[in-house]
């Protein structure tokens, strides 16, 4: 018996929605990576790129444990000798949380063009409010 290979064609994409309120950064980044890769599928395949879509919403009201939301620090270089940006997660997450969260599932995707792909597929908002009502995205507890 072979083994089963997904073609492009043969792929459905689902809308799923995973709603971040009081969740811890991680939890909801693991869910998010694990259903954009596709892992969740019995279909699943490495090299192939069959993930699904995923919106996020509440990023506002996401937790971070301990002391992170102090201590953690997202650092940036501009190209320039000696400029090292630093900014802290406790400013991030007042002026924009969504950008921490994109941060947490790029860093659990592959750095490959797989996880490019993947990457674009998520959507990730402030508040409870997203543009994609019209896809009918199926809520997902975790």
């Amino acid at each position: 018996m072979s083994t089963y290979m997904p073609k492009a064609d043969e792929l459905t994409r689902k809308w799923y929605l995973l709603d971040a309120a009081g969740k811890t950064l991680g939890k909801v980044a693991v869910e998010a990576a694990t259903l954009l890769r596709g892992k969740h599928k019995p279909t699943f395949t490495p090299h192939a790129d069959c993930g699904d879509n995923v919106i996020i919403i509440n990023a506002e009201k996401i937790v971070l444990t301990g002391n992170k939301l102090h201590q953690k620090k997202y650092y940036h270089h501009t190209g320039y000798i000696g400029h090292l940006k630093e900014v802290s997660y406790d400013k991030i997450m007042k002026t924009k949380p969504e950008f921490a969260v994109e941060k947490a599932v790029k860093g659990m995707l592959p750095d490959t063009v797989i996880g490019r792909k993947a990457l674009t597929r998520l959507r990730v908002y402030r508040g409870a409010e997203h543009k994609q009502a019209s896809q009918k995205p199926e809520a997902r507890e975790f």
